[in-house]
């Protein structure tokens, strides 16, 4: 049993997740953590500096900064989990149709040659530009932007185990394509699969941040992590509370899904976890 707890011991997944924890619940029990409205100006305390009765002050229109923050970091986690389930399903599908076929695999692995000779976040704020802001039109378009490459993980997963002998003996006992598909195939794609979506979530969370940033992604009132850095650089000289905080998330954030993803990497990967078990 001591054996056992040791190996699944991780550093980097034990800190990814007390840090994910703190900010899921954060983000949850926001109506339960503060009282004040995150979109209502309130003119008389515009700027005010961190107190007890403003966590982290107030901004330029006399909102909650506090409050911002963390309905900020709940379209963020929102707009993540939704990205991560479409890249998965996109990504899963378009990768297995063209491992798992040679006839389609040189036209499908053209296409998303051609995809990924662009930057993913170049093709996102060109998207989101033609869509318009909102946050189903960033979902859509960072989608987009990464399914390619985790279509080209699931791709050589399928390459790798199609012809295993265990796929070979399904195929011959008479399995059709979608049992082994489902039964062998995605089965031992998993552990890529997971590694990559929790990349794709980390940059999901930046580059939403990056696009509302620029004025495409999530419009304001609403709030958002990269929108409040927007508006909070015109004031960093007289409340730099405005862009420490929603920055400190953001790198939060990030770097708690990348130790998810290092720590997976390293704990399902069977080169990488015996040296770890040494």
């Amino acid at each position: 049993m001591l054996k056992k707890y040791r190996r699944y011991k991780h550093p980097y997944i034990i800190t990814s997740i007390i840090i994910l924890s703190l900010l899921l619940f954060l983000s949850l029990a926001a109506p339960l953590l503060t009282n004040y409205n995150p979109v209502r100006n309130d003119a008389r305390n515009r700027l005010k500096a961190p107190s007890a009765v403003h966590f982290l002050g107030t901004d330029q229109f006399g909102r909650d900064v506090f409050t911002r923050i963390l309905y900020g970091l709940r379209a963020s986690l929102e707009v993540g989990l939704a990205v991560v389930f479409l890249t998965v399903l996109t990504g899963g599908i378009v990768g297995v149709l063209a491992g798992f076929y040679p006839g389609l695999d040189k036209f499908i692995m053209r296409i998303l040659d051609a995809l990924m000779a662009f930057p993913g976040i170049i093709i996102a704020i060109s998207l989101a530009a033609i869509w318009g802001a909102g946050k189903l039109n960033i979902i859509l378009a960072l989608s987009f932007a990464y399914f390619p490459k985790m279509a080209r993980i699931v791709r050589s997963s399928v390459v790798a185990i199609k012809d295993l002998d265990y796929v070979e003996s399904a195929r011959a006992a008479g399995a059709r394509d979608s049992r082994i598909i489902a039964a062998y195939i995605l089965r031992n794609s998993a552990s890529p699969i997971m590694v990559q979506a929790t990349f794709n979530f980390a940059l999901a969370i930046l580059d939403e941040a990056a696009l509302s940033f620029l004025g495409v992604g999530i419009m304001p009132p609403a709030p958002s992590l990269g929108a409040m850095i927007t508006e909070a650089r015109n004031y960093m000289v007289v409340a730099p509370w405005l862009i420490i905080a929603p920055g400190i998330m953001i790198i939060l954030s990030v770097l708690s899904l990348n130790l998810l993803g290092d720590g997976l990497r390293d704990l399902l990967d069977p080169h990488l976890k015996n040296s770890f078990k040494k």
